[in-house]
C-alpha cells in the first residue's frame, strides 16, 4: 500500500469514527463559503460597468478607470486622511485603554467590588449603536445636554458640538472607548489568568514590589494576547465604525467626520455608483492587507511575538 493510499485509509477511517464533529463543521463552513467567500466575487465589478438592473457582474470591462477616478479625486483623499486621523486616535488612545483597566482590575483583591466593575464597565457594549447614537446627541445637545449645561455654567454659554467639525473625533474616540472598554478588557483578564502564580510568589521572595511585579511579571504574561490584539488592530484602522459615523454626522462636519465607509455608503446606496464603491472598498481591503502584514513583522523583529 503506498503513502497516498494509507493516508486516504486513516482521513476515512477518522471521518467514520467522528462523523458528527465533521457535519457540525460544516455549519459554518457553508456560512463563509455563502456568506465570506461567495460575495468576494462581486469585486470584479470594481473592473467591470456595472449598471442597476444589468447583469450582476458588470456590463464591460473597463480596467483600472475606477481605480484611477479616486486616486484623483481630492475630495477622496480627505475622507481617506478623515478615516487614518480617527482610526489612528482611536487605536492610540483606545487600544492601551482596556489593557490599563485590565491591570488595573487585576490588584482589586476584593471579589464582589470587582465583579460589580466589571459587569458596569461591560454593560455599554451590549447597547445597540441606535442607542448609544441618541444618548451622545441628548447628552451633547445645546439646549438640554447635561455637558452643555456645565458649560453653559461656567462660561456662560453653550457649544455646538454637533455641528462644529472641530469636536467630531474627540466625540467619537472618548464614545468608543466607553463603550467598548470592559468588553474588551476580557481578553486581557483571560490573558492574565493564564500567568503562574509561583512567578509572583518568586518575585516576592526576591523583593519585588506590587508594581514592579507589575513590569516584569504581568505585562510580559499579556504580551503575546497584546501583540495579536494590536495587529489585528492595525489591520482594521480603516474600517471605522460605519453605523455610529453615520447616526451622528450631518453636511455641517463632512470636514472631519466623513471617512470611507460612509463615503462608499453614499457613492453605492445614493449616487448608484456601485461599480466605484468596489473600487474604493477593494483598495481599502488591500490596504488592510498590507498593515497586517507589515504590523505582524514589526511586532515580530521587536517583540518576538507574532500572529504568524
Amino acid at each position: 500500500m503506498s503513502i497516498s493510499q494509507r493516508k486516504l485509509k486513516n482521513f476515512t477511517r477518522e471521518v467514520t469514527r467522528d462523523w458528527q464533529l465533521y457535519i457540525l463543521l460544516l455549519v459554518p463552513l457553508v456560512y463563509y463559503l455563502i456568506f465570506k467567500y461567495g460575495p468576494m466575487i462581486g469585486n470584479v465589478i470594481a473592473f467591470r460597468k456595472y449598471n442597476p438592473g444589468g447583469f450582476w457582474l458588470g456590463e464591460k470591462w473597463i480596467g483600472l478607470k475606477y481605480f484611477k477616478m479616486f486616486f484623483f479625486d481630492w475630495n477622496f483623499w480627505n475622507i481617506f486622511l478623515n478615516t487614518l486621523r480617527i482610526s489612528g486616535f482611536s487605536l492610540i488612545f483606545g487600544f492601551p485603554a482596556p489593557i490599563i483597566f485590565a491591570l488595573l482590575l487585576n490588584e482589586i483583591r476584593n471579589r464582589h467590588f470587582k465583579g460589580a466593575v466589571q459587569t458596569l464597565s461591560y454593560l455599554p457594549h451590549f447597547l445597540s449603536t441606535v442607542v448609544v447614537a441618541g444618548m451622545i446627541l441628548d447628552i451633547l445637545s445645546p439646549s438640554g445636554g447635561i455637558i452643555n449645561q456645565i458649560v453653559k455654567g461656567i462660561t456662560g454659554k453653550s457649544l455646538q458640538f454637533i455641528q462644529e467639525p472641530k469636536y467630531f473625533v474627540g466625540i467619537y474616540v472618548i464614545s468608543g472607548i466607553w463603550q467598548e472598554l470592559g468588553w474588551n478588557t476580557i481578553l486581557y483578564l483571560a490573558a492574565l489568568t493564564g500567568i503562574s502564580p509561583e512567578l509572583y510568589e518568586a518575585a516576592e521572595i526576591d523583593g519585588a514590589s506590587r508594581l514592579q511585579q507589575t513590569f516584569h511579571v504581568t505585562i510580559p504574561g499579556m504580551l503575546p494576547t497584546v501583540i495579536v490584539l494590536l495587529i489585528l488592530s492595525v489591520g482594521n484602522l480603516l474600517n471605522v465604525g460605519f453605523e455610529k459615523i453615520l447616526l451622528l454626522y450631518n453636511p455641517m462636519i463632512y470636514e472631519t467626520a466623513d471617512v470611507l465607509s460612509t463615503y462608499l455608503y453614499r457613492m453605492a446606496m445614493q449616487m448608484n455608483s456601485f461599480s466605484y464603491a468596489t473600487a474604493i472598498g477593494l483598495f481599502e481591503a488591500v490596504i488592510g492587507l498590507i498593515l497586517v502584514a507589515l504590523a505582524n513583522r514589526v511586532c515580530r523583529v521587536v517583540t518576538g511575538s507574532s500572529l504568524w
